[in-house]
C-alpha cells in the first residue's frame, strides 16, 4: 500500500499526518530507533493503528515519509553575490547535511521504504528546486551557467553515491573538486 495524497491542505488529514511525525520523532529521540512501532506511534499521536496503516501501509512507508519531510529544505538557497559561491555554498552545506549520521538514516528510510520511488523523486526535486533557484540567479545577474541536469549529474549524483556507498571522509574540498569540474 502506498501512502494516500494528501486530499485537502489544512484539516484533519494535516493534523493527523503532523501529530504522526511529531509521534515518531520525539519517540526516536527519546527511546532510539528500535523502539519504533506503529502502536506505539499511534498512541503517541492519538490516533488508531489502522489511521497509520491505512495512510502509510507499514512502519517503513512511514519511516520514508517522515524521512522525506525532513529532508525538505528550510528556504531558499543563500545568495552569496555570484553563481560560483551561491552553488559552492549550498553544495557544501547539502554534503554536510546529506552526509551526517541523521542525514544519512534519513536518506535510508526515504528510500527503504519507496517501493514506488515516489520519496527518491521527492527528494531529487528538493534539490533540482535549489540548484534552478541558483541558476535563475545566475541568469538574472547575467551570469554563464549550466543546466539543472548537469549540476545533479556532475555535482548532486557524486555526492549522494559516495554518501550512500563509499561513506568516509566526505569534505567542503571534495565538493568544491566536484564543482571544478563542472562543464559550461
Amino acid at each position: 500500500m502506498s501512502p494516500q495524497p494528501m486530499a485537502r491542505p489544512g484539516g484533519r488529514s494535516a493534523r493527523v499526518q503532523e501529530s504522526v511525525h511529531t509521534a515518531v520523532r520525539e519517540i526516536e529521540a527519546e527511546s532510539g530507533r528500535a523502539a519504533l512501532t506503529v502502536p506505539l506511534i499511534a498512541t503517541r499521536a492519538g490516533v488508531t493503528p489502522s489511521t497509520i496503516y491505512r495512510r502509510w501501509g507499514d512502519l517503513r512507508e512511514l519511516l520514508a515519509d517522515v524521512a522525506v519531510r525532513r529532508l525538505r529544505p528550510d528556504g531558499p538557497p543563500e545568495d552569496r553575490g555570484s553563481f560560483t559561491d551561491d552553488l559552492a555554498a549550498w553544495a557544501e552545506q547539502f554534503l554536510d547535511e546529506m552526509s551526517s549520521p541523521p542525514g544519512r538514516a534519513y536518506l535510508r528510510d526515504a528510500l527503504l521504504g519507496d517501493e514506488n520511488g515516489d520519496s527518491a523523486g521527492q527528494c531529487s526535486a528538493y534539490a533540482a528546486e535549489q540548484v534552478e533557484t541558483i541558476l535563475a540567479r545566475a541568469a538574472a545577474r547575467g551570469e554563464a551557467a549550466p543546466d539543472v541536469e548537469t549540476v545533479l549529474d556532475h555535482v548532486v549524483a557524486p555526492m549522494m553515491y559516495r554518501i550512500l556507498f563509499r561513506p568516509g571522509a566526505l569534505d567542503h574540498a571534495y565538493a568544491r573538486r566536484l564543482l571544478a569540474g563542472l562543464p559550461g
